[in-house]
């Protein structure tokens, strides 16, 4: 008897098609804008017409004291789609951060964009190329980089998109609602082959999941590998308590705010993580002089993401036990 899951067919884009978090909020406030349009549109024409009928040359309309101003009408034209504009814009920017709200429980799952592919790594070191396994019902973050032009992370069963930008650190936070398989595209134009930058996210129960990502390679996990180039490239040298070089500690930095020697303080988060390796006279920490080379160049995006996601789990010291997957 097979007791795996029935994989749900993605017919598309459209509505009643929603496969996550998100769907279901954004196509209720499309549908809500639609008929709100459809209304005016509607009322506005028919206004038309009649005037056009009622007032058309050679009708028996009385047209003497025909008022000077309608003050009254064009406050009220003006003043009702303001009030209007600021409702919908509010019930968006609320659904809006409601799923961008960084949530600490959120499965990381790192993901690389490079003409023309979408490169995947899991916590546990298991990787992908233009596919994306996932659990159902549980959050999920994924933190996105490019190694080369602008690229752009779209499924639109999830109502989702977002762009992964040379030099930044991005994230997508999403809940996967129904099992199945939904389409993945690359949404922002990179290059001569960017219709063949597809992929698709599987979205399998928890348990199924958590079979699937045991069953992989075994291979270091994301802060293993993290830990490795951090001992490897030198970094325990300055940045641990016993070292002879006055360097700012990264055990705990992550979430912190950091003084500057600007007078400026700064949330320790994926960017500032990441510039502080390839850039790191933008941001020089208070009481310290900058002194660190620059790295740019020397890792790639995959490898920065290993650094940020040790330096994320708390960075302990060169010297501590192996770092858990």
């Amino acid at each position: 008897m097979n007791d795996q899951p029935a994989r749900l067919a993605d017919p598309g884009l459209h509505l009643f098609n929603a496969a996550s978090s998100a769907a279901d909020a954004t196509d209720t406030l499309f549908v809500a804008m639609l008929l709100l349009c459809g209304v005016m549109a509607v009322l506005l024409a028919g206004l038309i017409l009649w005037m056009c009928i009622r007032y058309r040359a050679g009708a028996t309309v009385d047209r003497s004291n025909a008022p000077n101003d309608a003050g009254g009408l064009e406050a009220a034209w003006t003043i009702a789609p303001l009030l209007l504009f600021l409702g919908i814009f509010a019930w968006a920017a609320r659904d809006f951060l409601a799923e961008h709200r960084a949530t600490p429980d959120a499965l990381p799952i790192h993901v690389v964009g490079k003409q023309w592919m979408w490169k995947l790594e899991h916590g546990n070191g298991r990787r992908e190329i233009n596919e994306l396994h996932v659990p159902q019902g549980q959050r999920v973050e994924l933190i996105l980089a490019s190694e080369d032009a602008i690229h752009s992370f779209y499924v639109p069963a999830f109502r989702l998109k977002q762009d992964a930008v040379p030099g930044r650190l991005t994230h997508l936070w999403f809940t996967a609602t129904r099992l199945g398989e939904f389409r993945l595209f690359c949404s922002e134009f990179c290059g001569s082959e960017h219709a063949g930058m597809v992929g698709k996210v599987t979205v399998m129960p928890a348990a199924e999941y958590a079979r699937w990502l045991d069953a992989g390679p075994a291979e270091p996990g994301m802060v293993q590998q993290g830990f490795a180039l951090y001992r490897s490239s030198g970094c325990s040298g300055c940045h641990e308590a016993g070292s002879t070089v006055h360097a700012p500690l990264l055990q705990g930095l992550y979430g912190r705010m950091v003084p500057l020697q600007d007078g400026r303080s700064v949330t320790a988060d994926d960017n500032y993580l990441r510039d502080s390796i390839v850039l790191p006279a933008r941001d020089v920490v208070a009481g310290f002089a900058p002194v660190m080379p620059s790295y740019a160049g020397q890792f790639s995006e995959e490898q920065l993401q290993q650094l940020v996601a040790y330096l994320r789990a708390g960075a302990p010291p060169a010297n501590a036990p192996e770092q858990p997957k």
